[in-house]
């Protein structure tokens, strides 16, 4: 399902090559990578291909984090549905300065060991999207059967890339570096 990866590219040869491995659309990708920097250079990038399933059905997504001295820019390419081959490009430009919270999280199989990563998240916020959390509100009472309405809570909910070892192997290492770089930025 992948296209010819014959195309002219201001990126950087890495990333570009990085784009070619994932093997999925990549000239859609480097091409959606561009539009978003409008020319801008390139100080650091991440990028992560995953495959989920739906039923019976495999859907890929690729997702390329792009930082420049004054954006965020991100990038997402999906795969249409139902086998036909179309694919959904979105690319969003977040000012740096935006950016409130960037969190790195770990998870080590052997706490004692640091190089025991097998997972590891990086959220970063800057208030596009919020998720809202709901749920039926409840009082002290056990018995008491009156609707007291919802109670919830508002998160925000921007972007979080998580990575595997298993999965993505070294990669993974790649998202905390990425994340601490990323917090340096907008700190």
């Amino acid at each position: 399902m992948s296209q010819s990866a014959n195309f002219n590219s201001t990126l950087p040869a890495e990333l570009v090559q990085e784009i070619q491995t994932c093997g999925f659309y990549p000239s859609l990708v480097a091409e959606t990578v561009e539009m978003g920097l409008g020319g801008r250079e390139v100080l650091d990038y991440l990028v992560q291909h995953e495959a989920t399933f739906a039923g019976r059905e495999l859907h890929r997504h690729i997702t390329v984090l792009v930082r420049t001295s004054r954006l965020l820019v991100i990038c997402h390419v999906d795969e249409g549905e139902g086998g036909r081959p179309e694919a959904l490009s979105t690319v969003e430009a977040v000012a740096l300065r935006s950016v409130d919270s960037v969190v790195v999280t770990r998870a080590l199989s052997d706490p004692e060991k640091l190089d025991s990563l097998s997972e590891a998240w990086v959220s970063i916020v800057w208030g596009a999207a919020r998720r809202l959390d709901l749920g039926p509100a409840a009082c002290e009472d056990p018995t008491c059967e009156a609707d007291h309405g919802y109670t919830g809570v508002v998160q925000p909910d921007d972007i979080t890339v998580r990575m595997s070892s298993q999965v993505d192997g070294d990669n993974t290492r790649r998202l905390v570096a990425f994340g601490l770089r990323l917090q340096g930025a907008v700190g």
